[in-house]
């Protein structure tokens, strides 16, 4: 018993940091030119990131002001952001019935890499940036593999006490 409890703490605890995350993630996008007007201020002005993140804020205002209406694309994305992290509820409920919530998760952070390097390029965005979205997928996947293989652990030990 000591066991079980020990895997569903690990399990609970990766999930939660997980869901956080996700969360977190998505909703910096309801505010993205807030965000970035306020990181800019901070922000060491002679990098080449500063330049990247300047001129992306730029080109948000000016869609802001002229086109608003395309913002409802990031409203859509912290949306999107809080509804997959939903999905994790379930594996805190019971984590080997949702373990394919968790292999999901993890197909979805290998695919972060093609994305990012294949839609980064064809949207002129610099490589350093889309080593940082990749960065989101390889973070990512480190958590899931350890709930997933908790609950594989689990699982085991659930089915030799029957």
């Amino acid at each position: 018993m000591k066991r079980i409890a020990h895997h569903k703490r690990i399990i609970r605890s990766w999930c939660i940091f997980f869901i956080i995350s996700l969360v977190l993630s998505g909703i910096t996008a309801f505010a993205v030119e807030t965000g970035l007007s306020w990181i800019i201020t901070w922000w060491p002005e002679q990098s080449i990131l500063h330049e990247w993140l300047y001129k992306s804020y730029e080109a948000v205002r000016a869609t802001n002001i002229n086109y608003p209406f395309i913002a409802y694309g990031y409203d859509w994305l912290a949306f999107g952001h809080i509804v997959i992290a939903i999905f994790f509820i379930g594996v805190l409920k019971d984590p080997v019935r949702n373990v394919w919530v968790i292999k999901t998760g993890c197909i979805a952070c290998v695919l972060v890499i093609p994305l990012a390097l294949i839609a980064g390029h064809i949207r002129q965005i610099p490589i350093f940036w889309r080593l940082i979205d990749c960065s989101f997928g390889v973070t990512g996947i480190i958590p899931l593999t350890i709930v997933y293989r908790n609950i594989l652990l689990l699982e085991k030990i659930q089915h030799n006490n029957k």
